[in-house]
Order: structure tokens, then C-alpha cells, then sequence
């Protein structure tokens, strides 16, 4: 019997009526994936190929289930001789290092909280998020300038905490890239340079966590309770593209709402490769790089990699004979401008892509260089695959497809009454029947927030939507994003998708500028492609394309040209940011 059997009832299904009617999931109390999963793997295929990794300098490392296993007790063990244990807050800012597997089953194992994160945290942002979830440990990649930043974060939380000590953060640990010579300590200033930080390391030194990790012992017990299935095991920050970021707060079960994702997504095969383009710091990893994936007993590869090449990363998917992929739909953009035809994706099955709706000339041009259709999907970092363009449905370029199984979606109006077919409105999942599989408890330490948009058994992602005749479901916009002009709403993505498509238009953001007569004009706010130069004849010629391509209502009266557009750390445009800049101009 495979391992996904022991969770599924049911694994085949003959329509996606009766995946979304049928498919169920089960589970014992105290699930720990670190234990009954990957441990499990060991037993069974402990000589299989669980990841496969590489980074853009040429390194490369391939591991066993069995090896996975032992690194993961090994992390355990000096976790928790570091003081770490259950319900301990743990941030890890481990880009696309290959430790970041060992190191997370290692908080699992011990009931510990893992707090995945970003190296693009600023050192406002490293305090904001000790203080938020009372961080007990930060463990990060050899990054001078990221480890001074934590350092210079803790050195203000000494200050601040009236005493000889931090609050909470008691462990800071680096791992060592391969690439790092052996005789350079990154936790060290640079030579001649004055240490900045001499209060904090005193209290709090840098640990190298390597050669600890190499020597450890590689037993681990399971104790007797490492966890209910209640317990938070997953802490996210959102990425605050419209305030501070929230603490989205996952349990123990949260991992087996991802077998949908893989097997039914994905579409990832036993001894396959997947990789999802994903930084570890954000929940698309949770659901790309580690636990649907390994649930279906799949490889997982992982492309360590700083700046993106396209034909660098093609070459990747071709040399290590991936067999399922899944990608922003910059990513694509990106693809189909190289001569996908000269790439072997011979072992190539499936390709998937989530982020934001895509252009039907990226899933076209993609079909053409490859013979195959990209599959769409939505969720948010609160909920697991919610919507999504499963096998047995026919791909609709720039939908996101149907509702997945467990969800009970709806679009709802500002009364809260149901939308008609082709009418927009909120998506909301109902909760009164049951909780998906995956989907949060709540934000951390903040009921009122979690109240504010999940109540009276109705969660409320925020977004807006609508619905064809074929029950597939069309992303608009965020709800603070959606503008309403001369009695029109209109949506930034369909806008923005029309825009991207001018060769002339590298990058765009479309927000509302208040407007005496038509209460909002819709504006464009634009990074020129190579080669071409702000003028107001491109202006016109931009505001005819989208007149075109879209409806006349819809087209920017408002042209900016900009060198940069405001971001999230997590590469999010901030349109609020746009917004507050023009009222105040």
C-alpha cells in the first residue's frame, strides 16, 4: 500500500464532479508529517531520491528519504541541546539552501514553531516580527549583510527591553553555503571594520550551525506527545501589501491539505521531480517544495538560484529530466521569449502557475513550444489550493477553474447575497458545514483581526471574482484594489493584462485616481520595455490598446512612466502605496 493511501479513502475519480463530491481526507490523532511521513518514507523507499538539489554556480547534492531522515534528527538534536523545544517560535531565512528541509522536519519533530522568511527582511522588519511572535530562535543563510541586519535588530530590542537581556530571542544560528571557504566566519565583521553590535553579541553570539549539524547524533525518539494536531506548526506574515503583515497561523494537519496540490495539481508521480519556483520564506513553498509532494512519495527538486536566467533555468528542467513544474506566470512570460524548441521536455508532464490570472498569449505560445497546457489555480497563504483547473477540466487561459474539494466557495455582493452568473463579487468560503482541509486557525495573537474577516462561519479572502456559465471562476481584483468609475467596476489585473501585452510595457500597475465627475479614472502607472522612451504619442497608442483589447470604459485616462514600482518584500506591487502617493501630490 503507498503512504497517500493510508490518507485517501479514495484516490481515482472519473469526473471533477466526483473529485469535488468524493475526494476526503483522514488522519490519526497527533499527525506529525516530520514522523508519519517522511520517517515513514524511510521505512518503505528509504533508498529513493527524495530531493535533488542545485544552485547556479554549478553545485549540486541528491537525497535519499533515508538521508533526509537522519539530517532531520540530526537538526533535532541540536535544536533542542540549543534550548529549542515544543511551542518555541523558530524563523528560518534559508532562501533555497538544501538544509532548509532537515532544519523544518527538525522543528516538527521537536513541536517547535516554524516561521519561514524572507532574506529581503529589513532590520525593521526582523524586530517587527521577534516582537509580533515572540521569536525564540532565528537560524539564516551565511549572508554578511543579512546577519548584520539581525544583529542591528537585536541590538535595538536589547535597548528596548529594559533589561540585560531580549524578551524572547535567545538562539541565532547561520548554515554555511558549499561555496563559503572554510577559513571565512560570515559572523564576523569585515576586517578594519568597527563591530557595531558588541551589547548583542555579548548576550547573544552567532553559532554555526554546519559543522553541528555534520557531527550530531542521528537518532531522534519521537516523544511520547510531540504535538496535538491543534498545535501551530506553521507561522506565515503575510506580505502587508495594505498594512503590517499577519500572522497566519497553520496546525499540524495543514500538511495533508496539500495532497490535492500535488497529486491532483501537480499531478507529481512517485519517483517523478517536482519543482515550484518559490523562495522558502513564503507559503507557496508549503505548497510546492515539501509536503503534498513527499505525501505522494514524489522527489522534490530545488534550484538554488539569485538572479533568474530563463534559459539557465530551461536548461535545469531539461538536464535533471524534471517531470512536473510550477511557476509565477512572470516566469512564463519570461519562457516563452526563448526558443522553447531547441529544449528536451520530453519528461516533462505537467506545468502549473499561480500568482495572478495569465495571459492567454503566455498559455498559447507556452502550448506551441512545448505541448503543454498551463493549469491555473487560487488560494491565499491562509488556505490551501481553493480554486484550481484540475485534469478533467478544460483549461480556460486566465481563469482560475472551479472550487477544490472541502471548499465551499461562494461570491457574495456588499449585502452578502449571492451573485448571479457573470456578476462580481467577493469570494468567500463558507464554514458552516465544514473547515477545509488546510485553511488557517486564525491570525496569531490577534482575535479581533481573525473575527474581522472570518465570522458567522463565512471567511472573506478579500478578493473579488466572478462566475461564467461553466461555473469557472474569473479573478478581478483585490477588493480595495477594484475601481469604480462613472458606475463601472473595473478590475487592476484584466487592465494590467492588456497593458503587458504592448511590447512597449515591461511592468505596470493600475490603481484609481479620485475624480470630481466620474468618482474614479483608472491609471496606469508604467515601466517602458528596452528601447523605448516616455512620449505622449506612446501614451495614446497605450490607451488605444487597451481600448481594444479590453472595453473603451476600461482605459487609463492617466499615464505615469516610472523607473520602479513600490513592492512588498515578497515582490507584491503595493497599489496602496500608488494610491497615497497621488493624494498627496
Amino acid at each position: 500500500m503507498a503512504l497517500i493511501d493510508k490518507y485517501l479513502p479514495k484516490t481515482e475519480f472519473d469526473s471533477y464532479e466526483d473529485f469535488y463530491k468524493n475526494f476526503t481526507i483522514t488522519y490519526p490523532e497527533n499527525f506529525n508529517f516530520a514522523y508519519d511521513v517522511v520517517d515513514t518514507l524511510a521505512l518503505e523507499k528509504g533508498s529513493e531520491r527524495a530531493l535533488a538539489w542545485c544552485d547556479e554556480k554549478g553545485a549540486s547534492a541528491s537525497f535519499t528519504f533515508n538521508e533526509i531522515k537522519d539530517y532531520s534528527n540530526k537538526a533535532a538534536n541540536v535544536l533542542r541541546s540549543a534550548g529549542i523545544g515544543k511551542g518555541d517560535p523558530v524563523m528560518l531565512i534559508l532562501k533555497r539552501r538544501w538544509e532548509y528541509w532537515p532544519v523544518i522536519l527538525a522543528l516538527h519533530k521537536l513541536g517547535a514553531i516554524a516561521i519561514p522568511a524572507t532574506h529581503l527582511l529589513t532590520t525593521k522588519d526582523i524586530v517587527y516580527r521577534c516582537n509580533a511572535a515572540g521569536i525564540k530562535g532565528i537560524i539564516c543563510v551565511d549572508d554578511h549583510d543579512l546577519m548584520r541586519r539581525i544583529d542591528e535588530a537585536t541590538e535595538i530590542m536589547v535597548n528596548n527591553s529594559g533589561s540585560n537581556g531580549l524578551d524572547t530571542l535567545r538562539y541565532k544560528a547561520y548554515i554555511r553555503s558549499v561555496h563559503t571557504p572554510k577559513d571565512h566566519d560570515p559572523a564576523k565583521t569585515e576586517q578594519g571594520a568597527e563591530n557595531q553590535f558588541s551589547a548583542a553579541d555579548k548576550l547573544l553570539s552567532w553559532t554555526d550551525f554546519s559543522p553541528l549539524l555534520k557531527s550530531a547524533d542521528a537518532n531522534f525518539k519521537r516523544p511520547e506527545k510531540a504535538n496535538s494536531n491543534d498545535d501551530i506548526m506553521l507561522l506565515y506574515f503575510t506580505s502587508g501589501t495594505t498594512g503590517m503583515p499577519k500572522m497566519v497561523r497553520h496546525d499540524y494537519t495543514y500538511p495533508l491539505g496539500h495532497i490535492a496540490t500535488a497529486k491532483y495539481w501537480h499531478q507529481v508521480v512517485p519517483e517523478g521531480l517536482h519543482l515550484t519556483v518559490a523562495d522558502t520564506g513564503w507559503a507557496k513553498a508549503a505548497w510546492g517544495c515539501i509536503y503534498g509532494q513527499w505525501l505522494c512519495g514524489a522527489g522534490i527538486f530545488v534550484y538554488d538560484y539569485d538572479r533568474f536566467v530563463p534559459a539557465e533555468m530551461l536548461n535545469v528542467i531539461s538536464k535533471y529530466r524534471l517531470t512536473s513544474f510550477c511557476a509565477p506566470p512572470t516566469i512564463y512570460r519570461f519562457f516563452i521569449k526563448e526558443d522553447l524548441k531547441k529544449y528536451d521536455f520530453s519528461s516533462l508532464k505537467t506545468c502549473t502557475v499561480a500568482g495572478e490570472p495569465l495571459n492567454p498569449e503566455i498559455f498559447d505560445k507556452f502550448l506551441e513550444g512545448t505541448g503543454l497546457k498551463l493549469r491555473e489555480c487560487y488560494g491565499q497563504t491562509e488556505l490551501t489550493v481553493t480554486l484550481c483547473t484540475y485534469p478533467w477540466l478544460k483549461p480556460k487561459p486566465g481563469s482560475m477553474g472551479k472550487p477544490a474539494p472541502g471548499y465551499d466557495i461562494d461570491l457574495v455582493l456588499e449585502d452578502g447575497a449571492s451573485c448571479g452568473m457573470g456578476e462580481e463579487g467577493e469570494i468567500v468560503v463558507r464554514t458552516d458545514k465544514r473547515k477545509p482541509w488546510g485553511m488557517f486557525n486564525g491570525y496569531y495573537r490577534d482575535d479581533d483581526l481573525t473575527a474581522s474577516v472570518w465570522h458567522d462561519d463565512v471567511y472573506y479572502t478579500g478578493d473579488v471574482a466572478w462566475k461564467d456559465e461553466d461555473g469557472y471562476f474569473w479573478f478581478v481584483g483585490r477588493n480595495d484594489d477594484v475601481i469604480k468609475s462613472s458606475g463601472y467596476r473595473i478590475g487592476p489585473f484584466e487592465v494590467e493584462s492588456a497593458l503587458m501585452e504592448h511590447p512597449a510595457v515591461l511592468e505596470c500597475a493600475i490603481t484609481g485616481v479620485p475624480d470630481e465627475d466620474r468618482g474614479s479614472v483608472v491609471k496606469a502607472t508604467v515601466i517602458l520595455a528596452k528601447g523605448y522612451e516616455p512620449s505622449e504619442e506612446l501614451k495614446v497608442e497605450l490607451q488605444n490598446h487597451v481600448k481594444k483589447t479590453t472595453a473603451p470604459y476600461k482605459y487609463p485616462r492617466i499615464i505615469e512612466f516610472v523607473d520602479e514600482l513600490p513592492k512588498t518584500i515578497s515582490g507584491k506591487i503595493r497599489r496602496v502605496q500608488i494610491r497615497d502617493e497621488d493624494q498627496t501630490k
